[in-house]
C-alpha cells in the first residue's frame, strides 16, 4: 500500500511539473500555450484515425501562426467578427475589411497559437503594454506578445494601437474604402516585415469581399478621388452610384441595391454583363 501511495505521488509531481511550458519549452508561471506544430500533429492523428482528408478546400494563413484551414472557417470567423471591426470602423476610422484580413492572417481566422491561447488575433507585441502577456517564438524566440481577456478586447486595441501611434498616421489620410493604399501603408509604417503582407490582405479582401463591409459603414456613398472627378466632371458622386470593385457582377450589384439585372443594363446603356473594376454604374 505504501508502495502505491508513492508511485501516484511521484507520477502526480512530474505531471504537474511539465505543464507549464512556453513554446520553446521553458517553464513560465501561470501560462500554457500548445506549439503549433503540436497543434497541427494532434488534427492530423484525429484526421488519420476518422480516414478522413484534413486538408480539403485549404488555404495557409501564415503570420504569427502558420496553419491550413478551410474556406468555410475563414467565412465563418468572418461572420463572427464582421460587426466587431465595422463598430471600430466607425469609431476610429479603420477600414472593416483590412481590420477583418488582418484578423484572419495573423490569427490563422482564430486557429492560431496566439488567438487560442491569448485572445490576440492581430499579434501586437507588448512594447508598453502593463496587462497580461505571453511568450511565442515570431522574429525572435520567446518574443513578449499581449494578452487580452476576449478577442473583442483584441479587436479594440488594434485600433487604439494604430491611432495611437504616429508612424501610422499617413494612413488615416487615406480614403476609407481604398484598402489596397491602407494594405501598403501599413507594411511601409513597419506593422508586418513580410514583404508579400500588403499582398496577402488584398487577396483575402477581395476574394472574400470584405469591402462591403467598408460599404455599409459608409453609407454605400462612393467617395471620390482626384481621378474619379475628373471622370465625373468634378461633380459630387452620390449614392446612385456604384464603383464596380473586384468580384462583382451584374447580378451581385442588382441585388445589393434590389433592382434586377436588365434595369441595370438599360440605367448604364451595357449591351451585356461586362463591367471593369473601377467603373462607375448608375443604380437609380
Amino acid at each position: 500500500m505504501r508502495l502505491i501511495v508513492i508511485v501516484l505521488t511521484v507520477f502526480l509531481f512530474v505531471g504537474c511539473g511539465s505543464s507549464k511550458k512556453s513554446l520553446t519549452g521553458k517553464k513560465i508561471r501561470n501560462q500554457e500555450l500548445i506549439d503549433k506544430a503540436t497543434y497541427r500533429a494532434n488534427l492530423n492523428k484525429e484526421a488519420a484515425k476518422s480516414g478522413k482528408k484534413l486538408y480539403k478546400n485549404t488555404e495557409t494563413l501564415e503570420a504569427t501562426s502558420k496553419l491550413s484551414v478551410t474556406s468555410d472557417v475563414i467565412r465563418a470567423y468572418i461572420m463572427r467578427y464582421k460587426d466587431v471591426a465595422k463598430t471600430n470602423m466607425r469609431k476610429h476610422g479603420i477600414p472593416a475589411s483590412i481590420t477583418l484580413a488582418q484578423g484572419v492572417l495573423e490569427s490563422g481566422s482564430g486557429q492560431g497559437t496566439l488567438s487560442r491561447n491569448a485572445n490576440n488575433h492581430f499579434g501586437i507585441k507588448c512594447h508598453d503594454w502593463t496587462g497580461d502577456s505571453v511568450r511565442h517564438t515570431d522574429d525572435a524566440p520567446d518574443e513578449c506578445f499581449r494578452k487580452y481577456s476576449d478577442p473583442e478586447e483584441s479587436y479594440k486595441d488594434h485600433s487604439i494601437f494604430l491611432t495611437s501611434r504616429g508612424r501610422y498616421s499617413d494612413l488615416f489620410k487615406l480614403d476609407k474604402s481604398d484598402y489596397k493604399g491602407w494594405a501598403k501603408g501599413l507594411r511601409k509604417a513597419g506593422y508586418a516585415t513580410d514583404p508579400k503582407y500588403p499582398d496577402k490582405l488584398i487577396s483575402l479582401i477581395e476574394r472574400y469581399e470584405l469591402y462591403n463591409f467598408d460599404s455599409e459603414v459608409l453609407g454605400n456613398k462612393y467617395n471620390t478621388s482626384a481621378i474619379d472627378k475628373a471622370i465625373s466632371g468634378d461633380a459630387v458622386v452620390t449614392s446612385s452610384y456604384h464603383k464596380v470593385v473586384a468580384g462583382d457582377t451584374l447580378y451581385s450589384i442588382s441585388k445589393r441595391y434590389n433592382i434586377t439585372v436588365s434595369e441595370l443594363q438599360n440605367l448604364n446603356n451595357l449591351s451585356d454583363n461586362s463591367i471593369s473594376t473601377g467603373q462607375l454604374l448608375k443604380i437609380n
